[in-house]
């Protein structure tokens, strides 16, 4: 275990030193979030694609809708726990309802999404459907990472108060 976070500790370092807090703390949260929506992801896949929709026939299609739930559900958690966990700090910046982040957190992470959907299915033809989901999560992540971190739940730039080298005195425009 040390090993590891020596490791890691290593390859954070050489990071730009603006990254490296974020690398500590901010990625770690995002993770276990992402470790939770994979949960979520990896059960809805099976019970949707073992149970819930056996009336569909054909393996792939049934893969199709399968896959399509159990990113929606997984998406619907990480948002919320996203949004209260990871980027907590950055919510009294955002002025906008729960409606408009998700609808912004579903296009930052549109691209995950389809790099994630494709990839699992191209792995499913020559690995288990299960296996295929995890690698294709994954790979999605980092994007998915970045995408909202620069977009969702980026932080806005402060307006700073007019200073006072810049603003003239009051009685200045009363002068005749």
């Amino acid at each position: 275990m040390g090993t590891l976070r020596s490791l890691a500790e290593a390859l954070i370092s050489r990071l730009p030193p603006r990254l490296q807090p974020m690398a500590r703390w901010r990625f770690i949260k995002f993770g276990a979030v992402g470790a939770s929506g994979t949960v979520i992801n990896i059960a809805v896949l099976y019970v949707a694609q073992e149970f819930l929709l056996t009336f569909i026939a054909d393996f792939h299609s049934r893969l199709n809708y399968s896959i399509a739930l159990a990113i929606t559900c997984a998406t619907i958690s990480n948002f919320y726990w996203n949004r209260r966990l990871t980027w907590r700090d950055r919510k009294h910046e955002v002025h906008h309802s729960a409606l408009f982040l998700f609808f912004k957190y579903v296009m930052a992470a549109g691209l995950s999404i389809v790099v994630q959907s494709l990839l699992t299915k191209w792995l499913a033809i020559y690995l288990h459907y299960i296996l295929a989901n995890l690698v294709a999560i994954v790979v999605a992540s980092v994007c998915n990472f970045v995408a909202n971190d620069r977009m969702t739940f980026r932080r806005r730039a402060k307006i700073q108060p007019p200073n006072a080298a810049t603003t003239p005195p009051a009685d200045v425009h009363d002068k005749p």
